[in-house]
């Protein structure tokens, strides 16, 4: 009984393996012939190139002519002493805003305040004896045929002698007041102290070379700067119609410093450069601009009523000239070919190109992007995302 079993159970094992195995293989099959095409159409799918996109516009456009320069104090002054001495006293600091007239140096006035009462004694000396000259002139005068001409003539010549030598006795009390005064320095213009050169106690002399401070003139203050001799029409017709308005810029572009205008230019162009240098005037109330400082310069010489412009990042150059990347309403790039104009505040001026106000053009990414190529611009998807979510949120917080 136990030998007829066993072929039973063997057989439907057997069978039970069979049955699955076919099971798998239908299911195996199944699934190949209805995935495989999905997946091949998903890698046919082309993938949209990441880029970023700024806009056509179109409004008033600001001819700007960009240049390099340095500033430059308005006056410059050393200070010297104009009469020997030694340093009392110095009344200014370092650094310091000082003004016309102010007191800087003290030296020593003792030997010039000695000369003066000298002069103005000497001067009273001869006062005296002009007095008494004339006195007897008027005697001499007076006596008529009694005096002789001999007399009169020498008395005569005696007064003006001593009229002369009281004159010549003011001129030296104004000489050594003048050297008095300049015991005294004062600051001859408004502006702000330098470094110190020498300290107190020290014996200055006029013939010395050693200045004992500069001062410089802050406001107002002057920047130098060039421009290429092809603008130098531009920059005429602009100044006879006004002042010409020039902003100066730090070196990096970032940071406006100060508001002026253009004073002048000078009266010839450099030939070697090609270039013609110009000045312009800031009032530099705050301090902004500093002698010897690098800046740069942005002088609108007029506006454009109607200018259509792009993102300076969206001009390329290619093998054909200038050209810039159009997004279509699908989201194909498509290439325009233009001519640029000047720039100003990160916008270019469109000479000539097929572009529309509203048209989206490619400022980065477009070395991935070929004519026709398929984007997309993530930033402005996370910017349109998280517009449609905070007024959920808000709605969401109010009850």
């Amino acid at each position: 009984m136990h030998l007829k079993r066993k072929p039973r159970r063997s057989r439907g094992l057997v069978t039970t393996i069979v049955a699955l195995a076919l099971l798998g293989g239908g299911a195996y099959g199944y699934v190949r012939t209805t995935q495989r095409p999905v997946t091949k159409a998903k890698a046919a799918a082309p993938m949209p190139v990441p880029v970023t996109l700024g806009t056509v516009e179109q409004g008033p456009f600001a001819l700007v002519l960009n240049g390099l320069g340095t500033v430059q104090a308005y006056n410059t002054v050393q200070v010297r002493t104009r009469v020997d001495g030694e340093i009392r006293q110095i009344a200014f600091r370092e650094g310091q805003n000082v003004h016309t007239g102010d007191i800087l140096v003290q030296i020593d006035p003792r030997p010039y305040q000695a000369a003066l009462d000298q002069a103005k004694a000497k001067k009273e000396q001869d006062t005296a004896n002009l007095n008494n000259a004339k006195a007897d002139l008027v005697r001499y005068t007076g006596l008529g045929a009694y005096a002789s001409r001999q007399q009169t003539e020498t008395q005569t010549a005696m007064v003006a002698q001593l009229t002369a030598q009281v004159a010549s006795d003011q001129a030296a009390i104004d000489n050594a007041t003048t050297q008095l005064s300049y015991a005294t320095i004062r600051a001859p213009i408004d502006g702000v102290t330098g470094f110190r050169q020498v300290d107190i106690g020290n014996i200055v002399n006029a013939a010395g070379q050693s200045a004992i401070v500069t001062i410089t003139q802050v406001e107002p203050i002057f920047v130098v700067f060039t421009a290429p001799e092809d603008q130098l029409p531009s920059i005429v017709a602009a100044l006879r119609t006004g002042d010409v308005p020039v902003d100066a810029w730090t070196t990096d572009g970032l940071t406006k410093l100060a508001e002026g205008k253009l004073a002048l230019f000078n009266n010839q162009v450099d030939t070697a450069t090609g270039t013609i240098r110009l000045k312009a005037v800031f009032q530099n109330q705050s301090h902004a601009l500093w002698p010897g400082l690098s800046v740069s310069t942005k002088m609108r010489v007029g506006t454009v009523a109607t200018a259509t412009t792009v993102p300076d990042d969206a001009v390329q150059h290619g093998p054909d000239g200038l050209f810039a990347f159009v997004i279509d309403e699908t989201g194909h790039a498509h290439l325009r070919a233009l001519k640029a104009g000047r720039s100003d505040s990160g916008r270019t001026q469109v000479l000539a190109g097929d572009l529309k106000p509203g048209e989206r053009v490619i400022t980065a990414g477009q070395y991935k992007v070929q004519d026709g190529s398929l984007v997309a611009d993530p930033h402005a998807a996370h910017t349109a995302q998280a517009e449609t979510t905070t007024p959920s949120r808000s709605a969401k917080a109010d009850p």
